[in-house]
């Protein structure tokens, strides 16, 4: 019905599946600790094999088994080969939205700057005629995994769709292009942490940090913080007469290095016995695309 999937023949399903099949053998079938999207249950593959989970990934009759084995292997750690990415874009324009999200998971975790584009997409709008737009994806926990995704990608042409979804809706001008759901609100506002911009500081100031949730509240001041160096707490007058001094010629100076955030949890009691896997938790990294050295040169 329009999407990519079910233009895909059964065909090359099938010749995915095997691909995947034999790439999981060639890597040795392991059990993956830890990968760069893991924040679940499906974050390892025990007790489902990863023969089986790309089974249901490629199942093309059960959207449910699609999510389940797509999720798996978005949170594998060698789920970045060829056959899976290529599984991930098939599926980022998928009819059922689970789907979608764990493709953008996919992408998220194993893609490249290039596919930052995808998400963006999926977080904002589309123009259907005469200026007229509507939500492209109108699945929040679409737009969350997305806008989440996006703190793992950089691309500066993802900044006009994140400003946008940090925008909170405004009743008195229903026209207004902004995002209803809190959750894809503070995710963007984290992600605009490593675009040094007058526009997003100013946009962090302006509607992060005046946004009716908590949330978005402290995660614009994170991204303020990470971009200036200064920590001017929930103030915006304050923050804009810090950034708006003719005194304050570097206002990125003491920027920081941008940091996306991991899953981490302390060990449960069974973890600590010998043989048993520990905790999936993450390292702490910056974006893939962003390099320490641009850090340095965006902030001088």
């Amino acid at each position: 019905m329009g999407t990519r999937m079910q233009h895909t023949p059964t065909c090359k399903l099938a010749m995915l599946a095997a691909a995947m099949a034999l790439a999981m053998v060639a890597s040795g079938c392991a059990v993956p600790e830890s990968a760069r999207g893991a924040d679940s249950l499906f974050a390892v593959f025990a007790p489902t094999s990863p023969a089986q989970a790309a089974q249901w990934a490629t199942d093309e009759y059960n959207p449910d088994l699609q999510y389940r084995g797509t999720i798996l292997l978005a949170n594998a750690s060698f789920g970045g080969e060829p056959p899976y990415l290529e599984l991930y874009l098939d599926y980022i324009d998928h009819e059922d939205g689970n789907v979608r999200a764990a493709a953008a998971r996919g992408l998220a975790n194993h893609g490249s700057p290039e596919h930052a584009l995808l998400l963006a997409e999926r977080l904002g709008y589309t123009e259907v005629v005469d200026r007229q737009f509507r939500r492209t994806d109108d699945d929040e926990f679409v737009r969350q995994e997305c806008a989440r995704g996006l703190q793992r990608l950089h691309n500066p042409e993802a900044v006009d769709t994140l400003l946008l979804a940090m925008r909170e809706p405004d009743p008195t001008d229903p026209r207004l292009l902004a995002e209803p759901n809190a959750e894809v609100r503070a995710a963007a506002a984290h992600a605009l942490g490593q675009y040094a911009e007058f526009r997003v500081v100013e946009s962090l100031i302006g509607y992060g940090l005046a946004d009716a949730s908590l949330t978005v509240n402290r995660n614009a001041r994170e991204a303020l913080r990470t971009l200036t160096g200064q920590d001017l707490g929930y103030d915006r007058a304050a923050w804009r007469a810090w950034f708006g001094s003719e005194e304050n010629e570097a206002p990125f100076a003491a920027r920081r290095a941008y940091i996306y955030p991991v899953f981490r949890r302390d060990r449960k009691l069974i973890e600590y016995l010998p043989f048993v896997p520990q905790p999936p938790n993450e390292a702490p990294s910056t974006p893939v695309g962003l390099s320490t050295a641009e850090l340095l040169s965006e902030s001088n």
